[in-house]
């Protein structure tokens, strides 16, 4: 067996396997056969994955009963990869848009971050729902559990300082479901986005292929050259021009890490008051004391960069139904907002 190294996209939380099967392979169910192969993997999520066209073989799309044969070429994509981590269910609010038993859509505040890791054991998202969902005990996602055992997934997630909406899949075939959906680009996310300067022209495209830093791993940057990035295509237009400031809604098309904080400032609007990329620093407007004053005023207000993900439309994964889901920014960035919008008025009487 020929097994590619396997590819983390850890922007979108899937892991790529990639598989040449031996010559001499007696044929065998494919769910069968990659169970044995991915020792960590339940069946049950193989053929959640499958039903989902998330496993191809020979580039084709294949349902679990399919007989793989020698030299076939699998490919497979599985949302969330293991880790040997232990998670403690943590009784932490959740601030819950929509639930039923497949799916949660729920406000993350500015923050908090979404999966425990170096720096962040607990706390988090997933700590959180695991707790909301009736887990009681330590989950450590490296061990096999029951095909009913309540195991909530994530297929994208939010940086720490952004607020706003995500959705977790309650079982297996949800987390397939919701991993196509935002695999093939078909599940829609937008944000608010406050950045530096006037925006021109209202509206655009970004395509700039997004890579680690070489001077610092902790961020990301634009790439010249689209072998050193991962593809990353960001669509804004201007929602409202402050003095110094603009407002901007942005769709994104991928979901790269970062990606809004790279492209912004990549076109040179770097968000406000972000603390990775530059934006804490005071790039536009008069060098007076009474601006310089205001503007850090309003960035005390955040914990970080101003951005929120304020809307999301994605298809119900067992009622084939559209849903739509958008909520506020939160209060500190709103009284940003309605600050920048008072000294717009304020200029405009001078």
């Amino acid at each position: 067996m020929d097994q590619e190294t396997p590819e983390t996209a850890s922007e979108d939380l899937y892991i790529h396997h990639q598989f040449i099967v031996d010559p001499g392979q007696d044929p065998i169910r494919l769910d069968v056969f990659l169970r044995r192969l991915l020792g960590d993997v339940s069946r049950t999520r193989i053929q959640a994955a499958a039903d989902q066209g998330l496993i191809r073989v020979n580039d084709r799309p294949r349902k679990p009963s399919y007989k793989v044969r020698g030299r076939d070429h699998i490919f497979v994509l599985l949302p969330q990869p293991p880790r040997t981590a232990e998670i403690v269910p943590q009784p932490i609010p959740l601030d819950i848009l929509f639930e039923d038993e497949h799916i949660l859509v729920m406000n993350k505040p500015a923050g908090m971050v979404v999966h425990p890791g170096v720096g962040n054991p607990d706390g988090t998202v997933v700590n959180a729902v695991l707790w909301h969902v009736g887990v009681r005990t330590p989950l450590r996602e490296d061990v096999q559990h029951p095909d009913d055992f309540p195991r909530p997934g994530l297929v994208h997630r939010l940086d720490k300082n952004t607020s706003g909406l995500m959705v977790v899949a309650k079982t297996d075939q949800a987390l397939a479901h919701l991993a196509g959906q935002f695999f093939h680009k078909t599940a829609r996310r937008e944000y608010l986005a406050l950045v530096w300067g006037r925006v021109s022209p209202e509206s655009g495209t970004i395509c700039a292929p997004i890579g680690r830093c070489p001077h610092d791993r902790k961020i990301m940057e634009a790439k010249e050259d689209p072998e050193e990035g991962k593809p990353a295509i960001t669509h804004y237009t201007v929602e409202k021009h402050f003095n110094f400031t603009t407002l901007v809604r942005c769709r994104l098309e991928t979901g790269r890490t970062h990606q809004i904080r790279v492209h912004m400032k990549h076109i040179g609007h770097t968000l406000f008051n972000d603390p990775e990329y530059g934006g804490q620093y005071i790039l536009k407007g008069p060098n007076t004391g009474a601006y310089r004053q205001f503007m850090k005023n309003c960035m005390e207000l955040l914990p970080g960069q101003a951005l929120h993900a304020g809307w999301l439309r994605l298809m119900h994964p067992t009622r084939q139904k559209e849903m739509e889901f958008s909520c506020p920014p939160p209060p500190g960035f709103q009284e940003v907002l309605r600050r920048m919008e008072e000294g717009l008025r304020l200029q405009a009487r001078l």
